[in-house]
């Protein structure tokens, strides 16, 4: 008897330690049915073509999509939805990330008021969140959310916001501020969701030679006693699909590199409640503060 096949939709994949994680498991006897979004589609496709794998077992389509523009996002999402059509979703990952700088404007990219590293890595892939939500529920998805260890770089959370807006002439380096923000829509949707999905935040480890610091200059060198490869930074995340300890107290989401369960004071500033909220906007704000058409 044939095994059922498992459907991936992810971001982040084109690439890095993303595209080794759906590469890995292009290697598995599992069949998978994998749905990525990428800016670059024919570059991703023929990457993915360049790769040996049984294609009558697995199925992949790579869809456009530019985490900078919520418009797209939504276009993502619907076409993914057509897709799918009578499937479930069993697996979501969130993986892209830029490691970008802030560039002070009058605006960000689309007309947004937010600088674009605030939009790839955190509010387009919650925008997406939502546009899937019934879908995920349906399917009891488990979310796996790409975090980071540079959330414990963030001290004063009241500065994140002057931080994300464009307009706003503050330090470049935000990378470590997203992340946190990401962190906090985390916890937002697994409050959200509490029944029905599984969400998991990990973090793949330093990883050099990836994609993060395209546009930035950042570089993490390869002699770092605590780096780890592309390879091994993907299997951290693919532990995130199947670890079946996940603790029961629904704040303690947080996967390490090294296969450990963070203990929720490394993170604290990230259960504050409030703060989750403020950074967790509706659908119905995001599309009208994006100018989304319905």
């Amino acid at each position: 008897m044939s095994t059922i096949a498992k459907t991936i939709v992810a971001t982040g994949a084109s690439s890095g330690i993303g595209f080794e994680a759906i590469k890995q498991l292009l290697a598995q006897s599992q069949p998978y049915n994998f749905l990525l979004g990428a800016r670059d589609t024919k570059t991703t496709t023929d990457a993915f073509n360049g790769l040996t794998y049984d294609s009558s077992k697995h199925s992949l389509t790579i869809l456009p999509l530019e985490l900078n523009n919520m418009s797209s996002v939504k276009s993502f999402s619907q076409r993914t939805l057509e897709k799918l059509a009578g499937s479930t979703i069993d697996y979501l990952m969130l993986n892209a990330a830029t490691g970008m700088v802030k560039t002070v404007a009058d605006k960000g990219p689309h007309g947004s008021k937010w600088i674009e590293p605030y939009l790839v890595n955190h509010l387009s892939q919650h925008y997406l969140l939502h546009l899937l939500r019934p879908k995920l529920e349906e399917s009891k998805t488990r979310i796996v959310v790409v975090s980071s260890g540079a959330i414990r770089m963030v001290k004063d959370p009241s500065t994140l916001e002057n931080e994300m807006l464009a307009a706003q002439d503050t330090g470049r380096g935000v990378y470590p501020a997203t992340k946190f923000i990401q962190l906090l829509g985390a916890h937002w949707w697994r409050r959200q969701l509490p029944s029905t999905c599984q969400l998991v935040a990990v973090s793949p480890g330093m990883i050099p030679n990836t994609g993060l610091g395209r546009g930035s200059g950042m570089k993490i060198p390869d002699n770092l006693p605590d780096a780890k490869s592309i390879p091994e930074g993907a299997q951290s995340i693919l532990r995130a699909f199947t670890r079946d300890d996940i603790p029961e107290d629904p704040e303690q989401l947080f996967l390490t590199s090294w296969g450990e369960w963070w203990p929720k004071d490394v993170y604290q500033l990230s259960l504050d409640k409030d703060l989750q909220d403020k950074w967790s906007p509706s659908q119905e704000d995001i599309e009208k503060e994006e100018g989304v058409s319905a």
